[in-house]
């Protein structure tokens, strides 16, 4: 009897336990989760796998969305520095085509009207000295937009045919302002870490691209009364420059700028002297910045007077300004097509090979009398000189300490500037003396003095100190 009575109670418990299992069976089934699958099943962890992999995804999402953002942002960046660049390519490339108007409206010969040089000469200097002062106490973004304004007052000035003493005075208030940009602009894109090389050229192409816009527009104005009114138009760009500038960096300074477009900020030196005095202590600085100041000074002399050489030896009419066009042309070109030539033989050497085709041209301009030869010759020059700006700002980059590299690249490029009123100055006080047909023999005596001090910048990496 007690045996039957312990059966029952076993087959009851079994029940129950069947009872209780199914219950947390139905429990699970419900479960919006895992439905009747317990956590630990294969099927579960499939499931929670996919999950997983579901959210790495979408922080890849992200993160691909913030590093597009970044590019968005330096992409605008370097847009707002190419127009900076656009100006000043303008304005180098406005006094040529208007140079032999100047000299018949304030009736004054090839000396006097060099004055617009040395003026320039002036401004480029001081806005060399003061570039690294004021970027260490207004920033980048300031000082940017500063050199913008003294600009925009310069083609206020120059607009209304004022006197002539004004009207030179002017180019000193605009070498100041040009020299401050192009120095923050080259500092700016040799400081970024990714294919720099490839934004510099860029950036000296954009310079090409105004300079080759200013004689277009510049040769339909000489031939108009109001002459003067060209600057309006310069004005405009320079207002154009100061508004872009200040609407995407805002004033603030270049780390805060790099660190907009996921850059970290550059080294910082450790030495108690001040920027400028390292700066200057730099022997490979001052040859830079030494080979610079012949380049430009080429560059601008052949833009620059080599209309009123094809006007006065060659016979050129008053479309002679388009030459200039042409040479300023080719500049542009050549800091784009020839990219790949300077990747593949090395920039350092490259420069030997260019300046040797350029002078090698320039001595048939000189002796072939041929005014459509030389038009072309011209513009073949260009296109040689084009890439040589931005091949030594790449080498700066390399051979120089980076905690110095801004201020550095600010005082050659600043410097340099002077370049563009020194030459023009002696090729007028030549032509005065012995004619225009001195500009070729001087031009060519420049490229070979240019390519010596090229030879003596140190081709080694940069000091860590």
């Amino acid at each position: 009897m007690e045996a039957v009575e312990l059966q029952v109670l076993a087959n009851t418990g079994a029940a129950n336990t069947s009872t209780q299992n199914l219950s947390r069976l139905n429990r699970a089934s419900d479960s919006p989760e895992v439905g009747m699958m317990s956590k630990d099943s294969p099927i579960s962890e499939t499931v929670q796998g996919e999950k997983d992999a579901s959210s790495v995804d979408n922080n890849t999402d992200s993160h691909e969305t913030t590093k597009s953002q970044y590019r968005a942002r330096e992409y605008l960046q370097l847009g707002a520095l190419y127009w900076c660049m656009f100006l000043a390519g303008w304005n180098d490339g406005s006094t040529g085509p208007l140079l032999p108007r100047i000299q018949e409206v304030y009736d004054v010969g090839y000396i006097i009207v060099s004055l617009i040089f040395v003026f320039a000469c002036v401004g480029f200097i001081s806005g060399a000295c003061l570039n690294v002062p004021l970027s260490e106490k207004l920033g980048f973004g300031k000082t940017i937009v500063l050199g913008s304004v003294l600009q925009q007052t310069a083609y206020a000035l120059q607009a209304p045919q004022l006197p002539f003493p004004v009207f030179v005075m002017a180019f000193t208030i605009n070498g100041i302002g040009l020299a401050l940009e192009d120095a923050q602009s080259n500092g700016y894109v040799a400081s970024l870490k990714q294919h720099s090389e490839t934004k510099m050229g860029l950036l000296h192409a954009t310079y090409g691209a105004g300079a080759l816009c200013a004689p277009l527009v510049a040769t339909q104005f000489y031939k108009m009364e109001h002459w003067s009114f060209h600057y309006l138009v310069s004005l405009s760009i320079a207002t154009i420059n100061t508004i872009v500038q200040i609407a995407v960096f805002r004033f603030k300074t270049q780390d805060d700028c790099l660190a907009q477009i996921g850059q970290e900020p550059g080294e910082k030196g450790t030495s108690e002297r001040s920027h400028f005095r390292q700066i200057l202590s730099l022997r490979t600085v001052h040859l830079l910045a030494l080979f610079i100041l012949v380049y430009v000074g080429v560059e601008v002399t052949v833009g620059g007077w080599i209309v009123t050489f094809i006007q006065k030896v060659r016979g050129g009419g008053s479309q002679s300004g388009y030459i200039s066009a042409g040479f300023f042309g080719g500049l542009m070109l050549g800091r784009i097509v020839l990219l790949w030539v300077n990747q593949k033989v090395g920039e350092r050497r490259v420069l030997y090979l260019y300046s040797s085709l350029a002078i090698g041209l320039e001595i048939v301009i000189w002796l072939v009398p041929s005014l459509i030869g030389d038009g072309v010759a011209i513009a073949i020059v260009g296109m040689l000189l084009g890439p040589m700006y931005p091949i030594t700002m790449n080498h700066t980059g390399r051979v120089l300490p980076r905690w110095l590299l801004t201020g550095s690249i600010g005082w050659i490029a600043g410097f340099g500037q002077a370049g563009s009123a020194v030459l023009p100055f002696m090729t007028g006080a030549l032509a005065s003396k012995f004619g225009i047909t001195s500009l070729q023999p001087l031009l060519i005596s420049m490229m070979a003095f240019m390519t010596i001090l090229w030879a003596l910048v140190p081709g080694g990496p940069r000091k860590s100190d």
